[in-house]
């Protein structure tokens, strides 16, 4: 459903809700917003991040603990006592508070992959819950009663009615700041963490930074709840702050759509609901004795994840007609100012040298002192049977890999101790063998991705939509140079629909956006149909009359030698030859390499 309609016909329910709903439905609905703030945490961080958590709740607590001491506590610190215990200082603090852990925990536990990371956030969690049991001042696991109702100047907000506006409001700011965040040059860092660090990394994106983003904002979102859900239940306890909360959220995340902003909503909403209805229902049919939902609810999960494992918003989007649907949230204005390009060094200048660069994979010896230079408005080819240390050599250059002994000098630096993104600040890009991309963006958002340093907007400036002008500048780069390698057709395509071919043209299109002066092409013709690969000499060809160094390594020696300047060839990790394609051509060290000897 078109965006803008659904926004309208939410806020309208919203509204007319407490005015026609009983109490007990709006103490329901005002559960379901304190989920969906938390959930919406989890969108980010798990569903477009690709980063589990079961702390979340933990989370919750932290917020609705601070709140709690600020306004009960009788006889508060002199540091705190101007606070004079409003609510209202207990956001802040609370706030501060939950940001500040997050960054220790996240500091912790986000370098963690793979089941790690999940586990890592179980530890935590788990000591954050036992903590508050401690807390003797704060009840320990009988917990505190008698908190404060929120007031706003002279409104004492003490009802659920007063509550539910308050609850929503804040949802509402919470899902316009995540929907601007994730269609913004921050965002697409963010999507870029799910399977696509090590390209993200290679066109400058500081791939932990952007996990810390993520991590902290889904906790601020869990902190906001707790803070809510203490002023509005007026009572607190460890309870609702354990783990197994936190398996509930993500079951909400789970059954709403992990990747969709409006999926928070539909799941936090489901599972209070089902829960509801099957806490109310089963005893009738099943008797009092056992928690009978419990098992139901675990057999309609398993079957939802089965029929629909995307969750149920996507579902339901695939159920509305075509014409309901937004097919594109992105705008380009064709008028916005280009971005500045950096000068190219001097032609023929010196750019990338290899000095006696080893690389040791314990006793496996995959480039034994390996020697190459690439100079700016040239294109060297690297060649050589399957297995000749190509891939590793390559990597290397674009400080993916790091060599055991020797020095890679880019731009008169050595590239020691410095990593990809450091590489490509410095203005090298590259492609990858295997195609790196994201396949549900769209072609201009994955071809954006490579202008990300040219971009300087923050997180607060996407969150609040001020970057457009900066948004508009780097979309309408990463237009020109989709429309430059042959794409421009597919602008707004989801990727993964794209043939191989046109996927690596995609990648070229990513490296050439942000603006090298050094590109490394891995195997870019493959897959490429011959008229495809005339388009793509051509480009390279008019690249290297611009004044830019091209290294490329391919398979495809037709392509090869009517392009490259000059061409080294390498067998068992060593130089065997160096020259003009016609040289190499003629090589009898390379003919022996290719065809296992000559007459």
């Amino acid at each position: 459903m078109k965006p803008r309609i659904l926004i309208i016909l939410v806020a309208c329910v919203a509204l007319l809700a407490p005015l026609v709903l009983p109490s007990f439905q709006i103490t329901l609905l005002n559960y379901i917003g304190l989920y969906a703030l938390v959930v919406l945490g989890l969108v980010l961080l798990t569903g477009v991040g690709g980063m589990t958590s079961f702390g979340q709740a933990a989370f919750v607590g932290l917020s609705a603990y601070t709140t709690t001491y600020l306004t009960t506590t009788a006889a508060l610190p002199d540091w705190l006592s101007w606070t004079n215990g409003s609510p209202w200082f207990g956001l802040v603090f609370g706030l501060l508070l939950t940001a500040a852990i997050a960054l220790i925990l996240g500091a912790l536990t986000l370098r963690l992959s793979g089941h790690y990371l999940p586990l890592g956030t179980i530890a935590w969690g788990i000591s954050l819950y036992y903590f508050f049991g401690t807390m003797t001042s704060m009840g320990g696991h009988t917990g505190v009663s008698d908190i404060p109702p929120l007031t706003f100047f002279r409104l004492i907000l003490d009802q659920g009615e007063e509550m539910f506006y308050v609850i929503w409001v804040i949802l509402a700011a919470a899902m316009f700041i995540t929907h601007n965040l994730l269609s913004s040059r921050e965002g697409r860092a963010i999507r870029a963490l799910k399977g696509g660090q090590l390209m993200a990394e290679a066109m400058g994106v500081n791939t932990f930074r952007s996990k810390m983003i993520a991590f902290v904002i889904s906790a601020l979102f869990a902190a906001l709840s707790g803070w809510l859900y203490a002023h509005t239940q007026r009572f607190i306890n460890p309870s609702p702050f354990g783990l197994h909360m936190g398996i509930d959220y993500l079951f909400m995340a789970l059954i709403g759509g992990v990747s969709s902003v409006w999926g928070a909503l539909l799941g936090a909403g489901t599972l209070t609901i089902m829960k509801q209805w099957l806490e109310d229902l089963l005893p009738l049919i099943l008797g009092s004795d056992g928690q009978y939902e419990s098992i139901v609810f675990g057999l309609l999960i398993v079957l939802l994840m089965q029929r629909s494992p995307s969750g149920l918003w996507p579902f339901l989007v695939k159920l509305t007609p075509s014409s309901w649907r937004s097919n594109n949230h992105l705008t380009i204005d064709d008028n916005a100012k280009t971005l500045d390009r950096r000068d190219l060094p001097a032609r023929e200048s010196l750019l990338l040298e290899a000095k006696d660069v080893t690389r040791r994979f314990g006793g496996l010896i995959a480039n034994n002192k390996m020697n190459l230079s690439l100079h700016a408005g040239e294109i060297l080819a690297l060649i050589g049977p399957n297995g000749a240390g190509k891939s590793t050599m390559f990597n290397q250059l674009s400080a993916v890999d790091t060599p055991t002994e020797g020095e890679i000098i880019f731009r008169g630096k050595s590239l020691k101790g410095k990593n990809a993104r450091q590489v490509a600040e410095m203005g090298m890009s590259r492609t990858f063998q295997h195609v790196k991309m994201l396949p549900t963006m769209s072609v201009l958002e994955n071809v954006a991705l490579g202008a990300h340093m040219r971009g300087q907007k923050g997180v607060v400036s996407a969150s609040l939509h001020l970057e457009r002008k900066e948004e508009q500048r780097l979309l309408k780069e990463a237009k020109l140079q989709i429309e430059r390698v042959g794409l421009g057709e597919y602008v707004f395509e989801e990727a993964g629909n794209l043939a191989l071919g046109q996927q690596r043209l995609l990648e070229i299109a990513r490296a050439l956006c942000s603006d090298p002066c050094a590109l490394l092409l891995d195997e870019p013709a493959a897959g490429l149909r011959f008229l495809e690969k005339q388009a793509l000499a051509e480009l390279l060809v008019k690249l290297r009359g611009e004044g830019l160094a091209i290294l490329l390594v391919e398979h495809d020696m037709d392509f090869v030698m009517n392009l490259a300047n000059r061409i080294v060839v390498m067998e068992f990790g060593e130089l065997i030859a160096e020259g003009l394609p016609h040289e190499i051509q003629t090589n009898p060290a390379v003919l022996e390499a290719y065809l296992g000897g000559v007459e």
